[in-house]
């Protein structure tokens, strides 16, 4: 769990040092972030999509993933119910878009090759190489949205640890849980939701992307479903 762990400090440290650049950073530089941020969000969203799209053995999973997925966030009003959540503990006008930045920054840090691969490989060989790298990125990217969202950017860091640490315990357990298979399921799942929170940084549409967090669900019933009809 070393790679986790520094993975997780990493982000506390850049959330930390970023509040702290906050306070110099006029209105018009923080729509500038916003707008360099969203364009990263596309950029790395469809990458996700695009590189894994071949390896789907179910290319129309994912379509029945983001649409269920998002009626069942939806019913359960996940995204209203964490706004009310994170914007009670802001009343200042930067921190307007606390929620939707934090929802960003959780994307980001959890859906991807290196978070999701990292655990898994750290728990199977003891090898710590891409969490090591995905701690140097997510660095430079805490300290950048906690530039612009504020302090309570580093409650990204425990969503990290626990879900790096669901994909190291399931590995150490269960050790092929986690096939190339659904690990390419999930990728494209999240690297369509991680566009999502471009366009709506963008300010283009508001996806509202914390709905669509069920998502994440589906795959893994699909695959569990499957290998106990087979």
């Amino acid at each position: 769990m070393i790679g986790t762990i520094v993975n997780t400090c990493t982000i506390i440290i850049g959330s930390i040092a970023g509040a702290v650049m906050n306070r110099g950073i006029k209105e018009k530089y923080k729509d500038t972030l916003y707008t360099g941020l969203g364009l990263a969000c596309l950029g790395i969203g469809l990458n996700a999509v695009v590189s894994n799209f071949g390896k789907s053995e179910y290319h129309v999973l994912f379509i029945v993933s983001i649409a269920l997925g998002s009626i069942i966030g939806t019913a359960l009003n996940l995204d209203g119910r964490f706004a009310n959540l994170i914007n009670k503990r802001s009343k200042s006008q930067t921190n307007t878009h606390l929620a939707d930045g934090l929802s960003t920054a959780i994307l980001l840090y959890c859906i991807g090759p290196l978070a999701m691969l990292g655990p898994v490989i750290s728990a199977l060989k003891g090898d710590n190489t891409f969490l090591y790298t995905n701690a140097t990125l997510d660095l430079v990217t805490s300290t950048v949205f906690a530039s612009t969202y504020g302090i309570w950017m580093i409650l990204a860091a425990p969503v990290l640890f626990c879900w790096q640490g669901l994909f190291y315990v399931a590995a150490k357990v269960l050790s092929t849980a986690i096939s190339e298979a659904l690990m390419a399921e999930l990728l494209i799942v999240g690297g369509l939701m991680i566009v999502a929170s471009g366009l709506s940084l963008l300010k283009l549409k508001d996806c509202k992307t914390l709905n669509m967090l069920p998502s994440l669900l589906i795959p893994v019933l699909w695959f569990l479903l499957r290998s106990l009809v087979s």
